[in-house]
């Protein structure tokens, strides 16, 4: 049974700037020297087939930078149905990495990414694509990440732009950038959960078999990015603990007991694990199903804080006010689509 979507969000919220035909269109870009993982994370997001989603979800095609046969890379060579003239009708268009921090970009492909972007398109980077971006001129004036390798000389490179070096993604001005390869997979997962809700995101990051969501702000790079065997397995199963008992009163001690380590080396060991405190990572959880009730049901906001693990409305509404710059009530009516 297909899953009942809501409409995409940009369908409702950007509706004067975007004309949409049916479900929304992502065009990813492909070119001579392709980096095969980042178009891969792309098409595996946007373009494999969902028939469990229903018809509302996303339409996918690939616009070719070159002409001709492109070369990829691990010995790869492609050909596609289509050039830039595919961008007119984007709603989203992705760029997945770049041929080389050094290498120009194509004056056709700089101004067929501003005409997009000026319709009201969203444009969005994996890694090095965000050369592209700032060749076009998008990211001018903002903020924006990169592969913690490249940061210094995007920044050189374009000194317009406020580089962010230690976060996995930012969205400013419908322009999104990525860090490195897999953070684009948690950017992918963020614009789905824009457009098509919680649910919807974890469904796609299930059969990913990866974290659901990595906050945006989260670091590139932690002290120890694989953990040893052992140890990830056992925090893979806290957190699926922790998923299940959001709403429990969860301390350093009890879990660190549950863990059978000592909080000292609990403490070391969630934080290299997730660039984050417990707390810190218990508090975005929490907020993050709070979102989810706010969105998808019609419950209290008590009861909205009591099932997210809030003490009780008002800590709800501050920690609202302070981490989302919203009331749990706005953010409701904001996100919530009319007949819902």
């Amino acid at each position: 049974m297909a899953l009942p979507l809501k409409p995409p969000a940009f369908l409702t919220e950007n509706s004067q700037n975007v004309t949409i035909s049916g479900s929304p269109l992502v065009v990813v870009l492909a070119y001579d020297g392709l980096c095969t993982f980042e178009f891969g994370v792309a098409v595996e997001i946007f373009g494999l087939p969902r028939p469990e989603m229903g018809d509302s979800w996303y339409r996918f095609a690939v616009a070719a930078v070159d002409d001709g046969e492109m070369r990829a890379l691990g010995g790869v060579r492609m050909m596609t149905d289509g050039g830039l003239e595919r961008l007119k009708d984007a709603d989203t268009i992705v760029v997945p990495g770049w041929r080389g921090v050094e290498t120009p970009v194509p004056d056709a492909l700089c101004d067929a990414l501003r005409q997009a972007h000026a319709r009201g398109c969203r444009i969005m980077s994996i890694c090095s694509g965000v050369f592209v971006l700032a060749a076009a001129g998008l990211l001018d004036g903002k903020k924006a990440t990169t592969h913690w390798r490249y940061t210094e000389k995007l920044q050189q490179r374009y000194p317009a732009i406020s580089v962010v070096d230690d976060v996995l993604y930012l969205e400013q001005d419908n322009v999104m950038t990525s860090a490195g390869s897999a953070a684009g997979i948690d950017l992918c997962l963020h614009v789905v959960r824009l457009d098509f809700g919680l649910d919807a995101a974890n469904i796609v990051a299930r059969r990913l078999v990866v974290q659901p969501h990595r906050d945006g702000a989260q670091k590139q790079q932690i002290e120890r990015p694989v953990a040893r065997d052992r140890e990830s397995l056992r925090l893979g199963s806290l957190f699926d603990y922790l998923h299940q008992n959001i709403a429990e009163n969860h301390t350093v001690a009890s879990l660190a007991r549950r863990m059978d380590m000592s909080e000292r080396t609990f403490l070391r060991r969630f934080q290299e694990a997730t660039g984050k405190t417990p707390a810190r990572w218990l508090l975005d959880e929490r907020l993050r199903r709070a979102q989810h009730y706010l969105v998808t049901t019609r419950i209290s906001m008590e009861r909205v804080a009591e099932q997210a693990g809030f003490v009780n409305g008002k800590t709800l509404r501050r920690h609202f006010q302070q981490h989302l710059a919203s009331s749990p009530l706005a953010w409701r009516k904001k996100f919530t689509v009319s007949g819902e």
